[in-house]
């Protein structure tokens, strides 16, 4: 340091000097000949390295209010972005971090000694900093301490858990209360920002996105998880799996997708508020020849979007769609006629008769199957018991697809076919 100053040069400016030189001497240097120790020392060393110089990066940008100034920029973070073209939130984010670490001395020394690396100090000060003010400097410090040696054993996602308890190792006294407080204002927060957005893609998909509270979105997870346990889960290279019954391999993603339009169409209309004055319902429209063809399309009424004639039908066994059955000329034939829908106390003695899905080999249990007429009701089938039998939303969807035939077995089980 004696040297720097006196050649004028600044300690920081030789430090630069200094890491450029030792990276550039290696640039070269491919690592084929190290041994596995040394790689392992090589690699932990590095991001220690990393780690110091990134505090001392921040520690100047901090400083550098005179660099903005000068230039006319908006901050340090605006003329750091521009001069080193990094993503403008990550520079502001790291001047958030800068000027964080000058109240947070313990987590600048543990990143300079290469004991914390960026990430987590950057998990470390949002937990101390989201703690209540009033418990004093001390209680601060303390948390501040008690976080940084807890980086020597565990990631920045599992230190942000730790870091949202932490208060139950240094003021355990208040931590209850605390945290208590934290959850409800995370949970107000949450509801405030939460967003569900459709997008059609013009080619009869939608794609749906959006962030739920977590609540809210563990509840549906375990609602659909609850229509896709009954099959055999598995993982592979391409993550988990699940089996249907005819030996398809189902992706989880799509299983999740099966399951929610199958619990979509499983829901009470009797118990969904009021849409325009009437129960909430879906109508679809479709004329009489095709109704009863084997190809046809439907209109959607509600949304002007068409669906084919056989999932109009599969749909018109679920007592939330209601079938507009049109004339030659138009005119209103049918508009979901009560004696077709299966009754509430029809589907529960379904379900108790039935034990489960009835289709041959199935074992989805009667609490997640759908009532279908045997004999369509499009063709004159009756809703009674009789003609009643029921099917896991799988089954119910394979009923409809023409591509399979069924026979009915002695037992009252169903055996489907692949047409040729």
């Amino acid at each position: 340091m004696t040297a720097t100053v006196a050649t004028g040069v600044h300690p920081i400016m030789a430090c630069v000097q200094t890491v450029s030189n030792a990276v550039a001497d290696v640039a070269d240097v491919q690592p084929i000949f190290m041994s596995t120790d040394e790689k392992k020392a090589a690699l932990v060393g590095l991001a220690a390295g990393e780690a110091a110089l990134a505090e001392l990066r921040l520690r100047v940008l901090a400083s550098s209010d005179d660099v903005a100034d000068e230039a006319g920029a908006y901050d340090a973070a605006a003329w750091f972005s521009q001069a080193t073209k990094a993503d403008p939130a990550a520079a502001r984010a790291d001047l958030h971090l800068a000027k964080a670490l000058e109240e947070r001395p313990l987590v600048a020394a543990g990143m300079r000694e290469g004991g914390v690396s960026q990430a987590q100090a950057r998990v470390i000060v949002a937990g101390v900093d989201a703690l209540p003010k009033e418990l004093g400097p001390e209680v601060l410090a303390a948390a501040e301490r008690t976080l940084v040696g807890y980086a020597a054993d565990f990631r920045p996602r599992e230190l942000r858990k730790i870091a949202r308890h932490v208060l139950g190792v240094v003021a355990p006294e208040i931590a209850e209360e605390e945290a208590g407080r934290q959850l409800e204002a995370e949970e107000a927060a949450a509801r405030e920002k939460a967003s569900l957005k459709f997008r059609d893609l013009g080619d009869g998909r939608t794609r749906v996105w959006g962030v739920l509270p977590t609540s809210v979105a563990n509840r549906l997870k375990a609602y659909l998880q609850a229509y896709t346990s009954p099959r055999r889960w598995s993982r592979d290279g391409c993550g988990a799996t699940s089996s249907t019954n005819e030996g398809e391999r189902v992706p989880q993603h799509r299983a999740y997708a099966w399951a929610l339009a199958a619990l979509l169409e499983a829901l009470d209309p009797d118990n969904l508020p009021e849409h325009g004055g009437d129960a909430t319902t879906v109508m679809v429209t479709m004329t009489l020849e095709q109704l009863l063809a084997e190809l046809a399309t439907a209109g959607l009424l509600s949304e002007g979007d068409e669906i084919s004639a056989s999932e109009a039908r599969r749909l018109a066994c679920q007592a939330s769609i209601i079938p507009v059955v049109l004339g030659g000329k138009g005119q209103v034939l049918d508009l979901g006629r009560s004696q077709r829908l299966f009754s509430k106390a029809q589907r529960k003695a379904l379900r108790l008769r039935d034990k489960g899905c009835r289709a041959e080999g199935c074992d989805v249990p009667a609490a997640w199957t759908e009532a279908h007429h045997l004999k369509p009701w499009s063709k004159g089938g009756k809703t009674d018991l009789e003609d009643g039998i029921c099917f896991c939303s799988h089954h119910h969807h394979r009923i409809h697809d023409h591509a399979y035939s069924h026979e009915l077995l002695a037992n009252g089980n169903v055996r489907f076919h692949r047409r040729r």
